[in-house]
């Protein structure tokens, strides 16, 4: 007699998942029933929050606190095992299994944060740190907005605008420069927007090493978010952002 199928969310405990190439199915083992199948659609899902939780970004800091960087869990690994990790704060996001001990026969299990503090301090990144310009840091900074129209556009379709043109003397740097969509640069072309009677919608900013970080960053945390935030200025245009 054929077993009726059981549905996953009646599962009274977490499965065990097991794969059979050659049945091109799952096979879950529970201790409240023998065998469920499930579809390999269910599994492809499974894979594709695996792969996310993998390259979810975790934020170095300096051990008083100080944004640095973000790794990845490989890294994260090699921090603790090295012993320069002084402190982890933030929330469990993965839990990464290693060898059996020989003697003990017990498994290594290391529980990643998505927040490590390291020993040791950066100073020079309070005051006096000017973060690299980039297309891709800088639509992030203007929210993927052109300055000039308002409108939101894909990357594909923005461009890097010189406020002051290199032409006319201006600078390739943070507070001469802003997003515009590739119809505005065009329309502006190497004129002050005063000559080419348009208006900036908002003045060009020198992001802080806290900010940039924020900036580089790819599916921020809401604990991560918020710990960056408290290091932007009081000023900060990101402040309001992020906090809507």
């Amino acid at each position: 007699m054929n077993r009726p199928l059981v549905k996953m969310d009646s599962l009274p405990i977490t499965p065990k998942f097991v794969h059979k190439p050659k049945q091109q199915r799952l096979v879950v083992q529970t201790s409240g029933c023998k065998v469920a199948q499930i579809s390999i659609k269910w599994r492809a899902k499974r894979d594709v929050v695996m792969l996310d939780v993998l390259t979810q970004q975790i934020l170095r800091t300096d051990i008083s606190g100080m944004p640095l960087e973000w790794i990845g869990y490989q890294e994260a690994v090699r921090l603790h095992y090295a012993g320069q990790v002084a402190y982890v704060s933030g929330q469990d996001i993965l839990r990464v299994r290693g060898g059996y001990n020989a003697v003990t026969g017990r498994r290594t299990i290391l529980t990643l944060n998505s927040i490590v503090s390291t020993y040791g301090n950066n100073h020079m990144l309070r005051d006096t740190y000017t973060p690299p310009l980039n297309n891709p840091t800088l639509f992030k900074r203007d929210a993927w907005l052109c300055m000039y129209c308002g409108d939101s556009f894909e990357r594909r379709q923005l461009s890097r605008d010189h406020v002051r043109p290199l032409s006319l003397g201006g600078m390739d740097e943070w507070n001469n420069v802003v997003t515009a969509c590739k119809r505005c640069n065009n329309q502006k072309a190497g004129r002050t927007p005063e000559v080419a009677g348009m208006q900036l919608l908002a003045i060009p900013f020198v992001p802080t090493h806290a900010e940039y970080i924020y900036l580089q960053g790819r599916r921020v945390l809401a604990d991560q978010m918020e710990f960056l935030r408290a290091h932007f200025p009081r000023t900060s245009p990101l402040r309001e952002r992020i906090a809507k």
